[in-house]
């Protein structure tokens, strides 16, 4: 059971703060892109660059990177932005596999616990020679059978956890495509 208790420990932990994370990660400002397409059409990549340094987002710290390379092919521009969400796709999924994990063992170490709890429960009886009573018998099993609800309990939980985590995520990387295509087709507009 304490394993148990630590593992529902480290998921509540894993999900509390990777769900800040990647709320934080999803925020966006209705006027960023508006404000980068003016200043790159202005040709004020600076004023652009330092938009994104203060913008802190994945989006911001993408289209970043993409302004940092205006000048050079625009598959290099568009390579470089596509690296730049990798890496912030894989911050985003910190500790994500350790939640996945959680959700598919800890059923399992309730098993574990169930039949250990079990095996003591029929030695018990077997010790006891023919002084077998109800009483000993169900104690036993009843210890053995709160393991495995504890271990549903805590895989449950750690598995609808891990799953509208990865929603999320998967919301904020489809934010990141549409801006990173828009900035791309930005720099395919013809200067006026």
């Amino acid at each position: 059971m304490a394993v148990l208790f630590v593992l529902s420990v480290i998921a509540v932990y894993i999900y509390v703060e990777r769900h800040n994370a990647i709320k934080k990660a999803s925020k966006e400002d209705e006027n960023f892109m508006n404000n980068i397409r003016d200043y790159v059409k202005e040709g004020r990549l600076e004023s652009a660059t330092d938009l994104c340094k203060r913008t802190d987002t994945p989006i911001a710290r993408m289209i970043g990177k993409g302004i940092s390379r205006i000048g050079k092919p625009l598959n290099d521009i568009s390579a470089a932005i596509e690296n730049a969400g990798k890496l912030e796709v894989n911050s985003m999924e910190t500790n994500l596999a350790t939640l996945a994990t959680i959700s598919g063992a800890a059923p399992m170490i309730g098993f574990l616990g169930t039949v250990i709890g079990m095996i003591l429960a029929f030695h018990e009886m077997a010790n006891a020679g023919g002084q077998i009573n109800v009483e000993m018998l169900s104690q036993g099993i009843y210890t053995a059978m709160t393991t495995t609800v504890a271990g549903l309990i805590v895989g449950i939980v750690a598995f609808i956890g891990y799953n509208l985590l990865v929603a999320r995520v998967d919301k904020v990387i489809f934010k990141m495509e549409a801006r990173s295509t828009e900035f791309l087709d930005l720099l395919h507009e013809p200067v006026a």
